[in-house]
């Protein structure tokens, strides 16, 4: 065990009871955690080098996935090197911000030398301006909305510092409505599609991830400007799975304290899979969410798939 876990885990569990469900505040029409609201002027104001890379997602899109696979590529495949420190510490989250002594995402940002990874799920137009004055290269990826609907759904249950999700019926509608943290999926992902090309962003979709996750893992590769052996890229491949990662304790979240995120309700990686919301979604509430996705959706191109 690292001191990085070590420090990282044990300043969740001094925070104790000040850890709950936080509500949410909007922040430019954007409802975000409490604690994210209190700090905005300094997440706002935070300036990257250059060099920086931001991976930016709607949540539980597959952010954890593309950070280690960014890693890994960084560190030519070493994955010695990756399994040191958790991921939550080696790439830090922009605008997150806990109870002291849980260091924010700009602190561990402060701790670390440029070029650095950083993840948010900032929609586009919340991003600080720093990140495209200096043209900082940016990483998106989009899930289709039923998968994440789901897969946020259960994080939520899970996660004791995020908003109590109630029951699934009702959420469907705060999902479609955008009244969940981080605001409307729709607006998040229609935000950098439509800015892609202009700001160099690479768009890429998790069940293309999933379909073919080597081609994807070349076009990230590549996006960076870094050229791997074929059998370094085999290796990311495999230690990138979905089951490699759920039984890797640096990636797998278990270096949060059950108290917060409770794997019995549901694991922080739960199935990975594409067309799992057809267990979930009854006949009607499929029928409703489709005709509503039509309509919000309306006069966009995004190549989105339910299934593989």
């Amino acid at each position: 065990m690292t001191e990085d876990k070590l420090s990282y885990s044990q300043a969740i569990q001094q925070a104790g009871d000040s850890l709950y469900r936080f509500p949410l505040r909007p922040v430019g029409g954007v409802p975000l955690m409490s604690l994210i609201a209190d700090s905005w002027d300094s997440i706002s104001a935070f300036s990257p080098d250059p060099a920086d890379l931001l991976i930016a997602t709607y949540p539980k899109a597959g952010t954890t996935w593309t950070q280690e696979i960014v890693d890994l590529i960084l560190h030519d495949g070493d994955a010695e090197i990756c399994q040191q420190t958790p991921i939550a510490v080696r790439i830090p989250f922009l605008e997150i911000t806990s109870p002291p002594p849980i260091p924010s995402g700009l602190e561990l940002l402060r701790n670390l030398s440029p070029p650095r990874v950083i993840k948010t799920h900032l929609p586009l137009q919340l991003v600080p301006k720093a990140f495209w004055e200096n043209r900082c290269k940016v990483i998106y990826v989009a899930r289709n909305p039923k998968d994440n609907l789901v897969s946020y759904f259960h994080f939520d249950r899970m996660n004791k510092t995020q908003p109590e999700p109630g029951p699934w019926d009702q959420y469907i509608l705060k999902f479609m409505r955008g009244e969940l943290a981080w605001g409307s999926w729709y607006d998040h992902v229609k935000g950098y599609w439509q800015q892609k090309d202009t700001r160099n962003i690479l768009f890429l979709f998790y069940e293309d991830m999933k379909e073919n996750p080597r081609r994807e893992v070349v076009r990230i590769m590549e996006y960076l400007g870094r050229s791997l052996p074929d059998d370094v890229i085999d290796k990311i491949v495999d230690l990138t799975s979905f089951q490699s990662m759920k039984e890797n304790p640096m990636t797998n979240y278990t270096f949060i304290p059950h108290s917060v995120m409770d794997p019995s309700i549901s694991p922080f990686m739960r199935k990975g899979e594409v067309g799992d919301w057809v267990n979930h979604f009854s006949p009607s509430q499929s029928e409703m969410f489709d005709e509503d996705y039509e309509r919000q959706m309306s006069g966009t191109n995004i190549p989105f798939r339910s299934g593989i």
